[in-house]
């Protein structure tokens, strides 16, 4: 079994790749672009059989030349929700994917794909619906496209199409992601460094630090794409919990943990602002109309499809993350 993974040098991806070497699968192809040559550092970490950049291999594609593999898991993307470059994204994002799915059917194989809840944007609804979309960034459009793509091919499919709309995923493996790394790995440095972590005051109608997402443990999407490795099916999924809760949550849960590994006691949230251990700042200008103050993934059509994954509390979810930090990053980052 040769399985091909995109963005393997990546975070989800690396993970999809430790994910398949835990079940001694290792004949592992792996696509990349190590310009930023430090995400070698999760490609250490993992078996495989062959490395291609990115550019190359959908050269390959289209020439027809590329190792044929059994499954493919395209996680690779550019996620930064930031990004201006439209022409960028949407080659990157969009025209990758679209060549990768094609190539998937012409070799009838599975093609599991990291689509985004960035395409529901400010809607308040998490269906897997057209009614329920609306992105507010070029990234999540490079999504939505694709997808779209997907509802207009289903009758016609000759093989599985997975796309996992992932919501907010943290663990480890995600340091080389900057300022889109998580909000639990960057608290757990601002802690490190500052004694305390910081949250945006309220906005939205959210008070300080309650505006609310879907935090996702990255092990728990890990399984989510092994079940749909091993049963199939074609369809549009969230990969969320079905849980929001407030960016207070993370904030308490890195600071318990830290705490506790040093033999501290306890805080509530009340005594943990009133000690300065969490701080709210102004709500950045740049992220004005392109926010998410709330997500919460459906998990009526994941569940439908047969996944019955669990799904962490951010609580438990920050509980292990922190400790593989503590093991991982035991100085000051």
């Amino acid at each position: 079994m040769s399985i091909l993974v995109t963005g393997a040098a990546g975070f989800i991806g690396c993970n999809n790749v430790l994910a398949l070497n835990a079940r001694g699968i290792t004949d592992v192809i792996a696509v990349d672009n190590l310009e930023k040559s430090e995400k070698f550092i999760n490609l250490a970490k993992c078996r495989i059989s062959d490395y291609f950049d990115k550019r190359d291999f959908i050269a390959r594609v289209r020439a027809g030349t590329a190792p044929k593999p059994t499954a493919i898991f395209h996680q690779g993307a550019c996620s930064d929700t930031m990004e201006q470059d439209g022409v960028y994204m949407m080659e990157n994002n969009y025209r990758y994917t679209l060549d990768l799915f094609h190539w998937a059917q012409e070799l009838r194989i599975p093609f599991i794909y990291a689509s985004s809840a960035a395409t529901y944007g400010a809607k308040t609804e998490f269906v897997e619906d057209l009614r329920c979309e609306g992105p507010l960034n070029v990234y999540g459009y490079s999504k939505y496209l694709f997808d779209q793509v997907l509802r207009r091919e289903m009758p016609f499919l000759r093989a599985p199409v997975v796309g996992l709309r992932y919501f907010n995923v943290y663990g480890p493996h995600e340091q080389h992601k900057g300022r889109m790394a998580s909000v639990a790995y960057h608290q757990y440095f601002q802690y490190r460094r500052e004694g305390r972590v910081k949250l945006f005051e309220g906005c939205l109608g959210y008070t300080d630090g309650a505006q609310l997402r879907d935090f996702v443990y990255i092990d728990d999407v890990t399984n989510v794409l092994m079940h749909f490795l091993d049963n199939p099916v074609s369809g549009i999924y969230n990969c969320g919990t079905g849980r929001a809760q407030p960016f207070n949550d993370v904030a308490l849960s890195v600071v318990n943990r830290l705490r506790e590994a040093d033999g501290r006691e306890e805080l509530t949230l009340e005594e943990a602002v009133a000690k300065g251990e969490i701080e709210y700042i102004a709500f950045p200008e740049a992220l004005k109309g392109k926010y998410q103050a709330y997500t919460q993934a459906n998990l009526e059509n994941l569940r439908a499809a047969g996944c019955d994954v669990p799904f962490r509390t951010v609580q438990e979810g920050t509980r292990d993350y922190v400790q593989y930090l503590l093991q991982a990053h035991p100085v000051e980052g």
